[in-house]
């Protein structure tokens, strides 16, 4: 799916499918965390089973005010216990599917909004 973009506002997803995102044009297949500044393609994470709780402190170390998960093709609540770094911290995560993620990052982003969106790409 090609979404319509803002080059100005930082790293906007351009596109989205299966086994990829493009981040400002340029293809990713390994899930990546992206904030508006930069791109993490170091977040190890092949599907929701693989999720840990180091993923997700890996999100909180964004330092973003918005937490977004994309779970992959289908929403997917992690247990109580992979959520005990962002409990712990006093956070909440949004978790949705990859696709509304990417969405919801793209409108939060263009708003100038503090986000960072961990997405699971399968």
């Amino acid at each position: 799916m090609k979404l319509h973009t803002d080059p100005r506002t930082g790293n906007t997803i351009t596109a989205h499918g299966e086994g990829y995102i493009a981040i400002n044009g340029e293809r990713h297949e390994t899930s990546l965390i992206v904030q508006p500044e930069s791109i993490d393609s170091a977040w190890n994470v092949t599907d929701n089973s693989a999720l840990t709780s180091d993923h997700l402190q890996q999100l909180l170390a964004t330092g973003a005010e918005i937490l977004l998960l994309g779970t992959g093709r289908r929403q997917h609540f992690p247990s109580l216990e992979l959520l005990k770094p962002v409990i712990m911290a006093g956070r909440t995560v949004d978790v949705m599917d990859t696709s509304a993620a990417c969405r919801t990052y793209n409108i939060l982003m263009a708003e100038g909004r503090k986000v960072a969106a961990a997405l699971i790409i399968e």
